[in-house]
């Protein structure tokens, strides 16, 4: 393990942003935290003086993004992981959703996480070395009732990460994607819910219920999601998609399944337009 690393880590100071943030300083390295509000790190400043670096920054802003990796570079003077972690939830059927909240959550888990990007790669290719952890979860490979807008986030940093991976490979920069399904992280709390429709209490809300009702042995720790996570940066074959948390393997699997059983169903079809 290289105990001189330098993290940039967006959404810092929650859940698996702020886990990670902590592990890396216990384990010798340097954190640039970045958070709309980075208040709740001021404390381990005192302790980590040289190593921990917090830069108030919304991710939805490019300038502010642009500004906080020059600063990172002022102090520590490389990057070497990226970890694209800013976002938030949005609950509620596809119809429910307003063109607000919709617009509003792509703002942040998709343009935020390009800005991410275009900001850190100049660092990173000229480097020719990094690892950038696109933060996905679960939800970038399947969906179910309530959740088609946070999905179709999901599924976007999954798509654009897909063509970012053999972009940079030859340039010596590894690329990750994080799956965790769920965990106990403040994320259920901040999600923004969308006005119901009774035609939708069947599915969506009874979702939503169920959700609220599970227990905590369902949610996987966030500390041992970061140990995870460090794992995959530490190691030098590091996988493009990393699923944490064995309800992330429970729900990817039987999607990943029913698409290759779809695709084996119609291949009759798939085949034929080509015949001629």
């Amino acid at each position: 393990m290289n105990q001189t690393r330098t993290w940039l880590i967006t959404g810092a100071t929650s859940g698996i942003g702020r886990e990670l943030t902590l592990q890396a300083l216990e384990n010798g390295e340097s954190v640039a935290a970045l958070a709309r509000d980075t208040s709740s790190l001021r404390e381990l400043t005192h302790a980590h003086t040289d190593r921990l670096l917090l830069l108030p920054t919304d991710v939805r802003e490019e300038q502010a993004v642009e500004e906080a990796v020059k600063s990172t570079l002022a102090r520590f003077g490389r990057i070497d992981v990226v970890a694209n972690n800013a976002g938030y939830g949005l609950f509620g059927a596809v119809e429910e959703a307003s063109d607000a909240q919709a617009r509003a959550v792509f703002d942040t888990n998709v343009f935020g996480a390009l800005n991410v990007l275009r900001a850190t790669l100049p660092v990173l290719r000229a480097q020719r070395s990094g690892h950038v952890l696109q933060g996905s979860s679960v939800y970038g490979q399947s969906a179910h009732p309530g959740v088609g807008l946070l999905a179709a986030t999901k599924y976007a940093v999954e798509g654009l990460t897909d063509a970012l991976a053999a972009e940079v490979a030859p340039l010596g920069i590894k690329v990750t994607l994080i799956q965790p399904g769920m965990t106990a992280t403040p994320f259920l709390a901040n999600l923004d819910v969308a006005a119901g429709l009774d035609d939708y209490d069947p599915t969506v809300r009874q979702v939503h219920q169920a959700i609220g009702e599970m227990p905590a042995s369902a949610f996987s720790d966030a500390a041992r999601i970061a140990e995870g996570i460090r794992g995959a940066v530490d190691s030098p074959n590091p996988p493009l998609r990393l699923a944490l948390g064995a309800s992330s393997a429970a729900a990817l699997r039987p999607a990943l399944e029913a698409r290759l059983a779809d695709l084996e169903a119609w291949l009759h079809v798939t085949e034929a337009v080509d015949r001629r």
